[in-house]
């Protein structure tokens, strides 16, 4: 009987007879279905590339691991802590770091910049010299050259690569006590020439690059200070053991951090906001099964003739729930299967063309990425409210029976 119910399921969706009534709330029911798993998938996809975008802008934002003083910001005993570092062998390169934030001003323009010091090592920790789209990195023999974020550098109108008549100046507050009577008392100045701008993003937006010398020079500092030392790894993904290895060698002065642990509040707010765009699809798709409800119900009322028929053949009330129940679960897999085609469809024609912006003032295009667990979440989210919607309103009753 069980074949037999499949089959009749099978017959009520494509034999070309019957009521348009229910052909077409039939349908319709499946067309809902369709739309809404092809809008979950193309959203999911969307986060997908959005995850891969994010994590190709941050990924040499910070380093493999990162050493920062606990208390103050200096780095203690630095001289001590680049011996250890030079005989790990698991550890490519290191750079140190010093940042902090400057005011800088050129002609009538001025603005809060991010200053980020480095040594000439840093483009082999980070290299941030493959995003320069105009200009040069800075050669370092001169401690004022540098390169600035691109909308800082327009939103200052500072030329490329100066000779001397167009630096901007950098200015740092001087730490102290004591009357101040001129503008040297409060300020160190230095300064720059811009050599090249690269592509800023959240986490880049206002940043200056520069040689370490010119952030130790505004800041007064010794020769070798930095505030913190980035390191990059052979393998990236032992940086956990090589954490744990360097923290016992360098002691409890130091704070040691992997690239995931500076990262963990970004990533935990993608995570979460692709929970909550997960949810609400979810609750799309739910609110579509509605429509599968409906559709077996009226597929109910018009077959009352022939379940009377095949009751009086000998069919039990199970099998005759399998034909509603089969019929939903019918309904459920045409609207996953085109669904998910749709959704592919439309993912990688925008993957290959990039024709819908992520604004109006942009020409970057939505990312979007195909993966094999998201088919696996939006088949298994539409499966789960179809095949339970299918079974409950598949539960005819003894009543039922009486009444046909």
């Amino acid at each position: 009987m069980k074949n037999t119910a499949f089959y009749i399921a099978t017959r009520y969706l494509v034999a070309k007879k019957g009521s348009t009534a229910v052909t077409f709330i039939t349908w319709l029911a499946a067309l809902a279905m369709m739309v809404a798993v092809t809008a979950m998938f193309i959203i999911i996809s969307v986060f997908s590339g959005l995850e891969d975008l994010n994590q190709d802008l941050i990924a040499n934002l910070h380093a493999d691991i990162t050493i920062k003083s606990k208390q103050g910001k200096t780095l203690p005993d630095i001289d001590q802590v680049t011996k250890i570092l030079d005989k790990n062998p698991d550890i490519a390169h290191y750079s140190k770091v010093i940042e902090e934030k400057v005011y800088i001003n050129f002609q009538e323009n001025g603005d809060i910049a991010n200053l980020r010091s480095v040594d000439s090592a840093y483009i082999f920790v980070n290299p941030i010299q493959k995003n320069i789209f105009y200009g040069t990195y800075p050669s370092y023999k001169y401690s004022n050259e540098v390169l600035m974020e691109n909308k800082l550098d327009n939103r200052l109108a500072i030329p490329i690569g100066g000779d001397g008549q167009t630096s901007a100046v950098l200015m740092m507050p001087k730490p102290g006590t004591g009357i101040i009577s001129k503008e040297e008392d409060i300020f160190n100045k230095k300064e720059i020439f811009v050599s090249g701008v690269f592509p800023g993003n959240d986490q880049l937006d206002n940043a200056i690059i520069s040689p370490l010398e010119l952030a130790q020079e505004l800041l007064n500092l010794p020769k070798k200070s930095a505030y913190q030392i980035v390191i990059k790894l052979k393998n990236p993904e032992n940086a956990d053991l090589v954490k744990s290895k360097l923290a016992s060698q360098l002691g409890s002065k130091y704070d040691l951090k992997t690239k995931s642990e500076e990262n963990a509040a970004f990533w935990k707010m993608i995570n979460t906001e692709k929970f909550f765009i997960y949810l609400i699809f979810a609750l799309v798709i739910f609110i579509t099964t509605f429509n599968l409800a409906g559709a077996i119900i009226i597929l109910q009322l018009d077959k009352k003739e022939q379940a009377k028929s095949l009751v009086s053949l000998g069919m039990n009330l199970k099998s005759l729930r399998n034909i509603y129940f089969f019929t939903g679960i019918l309904i459920v897999t045409f609207g996953i299967i085109c669904g998910l085609l749709l959704g592919t469809a439309i993912s990688y024609f925008q993957f290959e063309t990039g024709i819908f912006k992520a604004g109006a003032n942009t020409d970057l295009p939505f990312p979007v990425r195909i993966r094999m667990a998201n088919y696996l979440i939006v088949a298994s989210t539409a499966a789960l409210f179809g095949v339970g919607i299918s079974w409950i309103f598949s539960r005819v009753n003894k009543s039922y029976l009486k009444n046909i």
